[in-house]
């Protein structure tokens, strides 16, 4: 089992930026590549980013490439979430997920853990 408690989300003007956090506790944290996901009403879920285990690879949503960025910090368990130039259709809640291969992926079905979510609101 990892738990995956994320954090950081909250109200924000359009062109602001947030540092969304997620914590891993559990089985050894560097087995897993690590997604952000979010979710806004009446919508599915969809794919933000990822990272591989080491950290070495990351893959961005064509909607977000160049303004997020993900990185990751295995001594801490840690996994990070940049969101600069943020939009009011940014606005959604943010998952943390963990997937227990190598290489990143798009599919939530390829992730087996997920954190509870934080909000994000971007005003315009």
């Amino acid at each position: 089992q990892v738990q995956l408690v994320e954090s950081g989300g909250g109200l924000v003007q359009a062109g602001g930026s947030l540092r969304l956090s997620c914590a891993a506790s559990g089985r050894t944290f560097s087995n897993y590549a690590m997604g952000w996901f979010r979710q806004a009403p009446g919508k599915e879920r969809e794919f933000v980013t990822a990272i591989t285990r080491s950290g070495g690879s990351t893959d961005y949503a064509t909607s977000v490439k160049g303004r997020f960025t993900i990185s990751r910090d295995n001594a801490n368990n840690m996994v990070y979430l940049q969101m600069n130039s943020l939009k009011p259709e940014d606005t959604a809640v943010y998952y943390c997920a963990a997937a227990n291969r190598y290489s990143s992926s798009r599919s939530p079905n390829d992730y087996a853990y997920w954190g509870q979510g934080t909000q994000v609101t971007v005003s315009s």
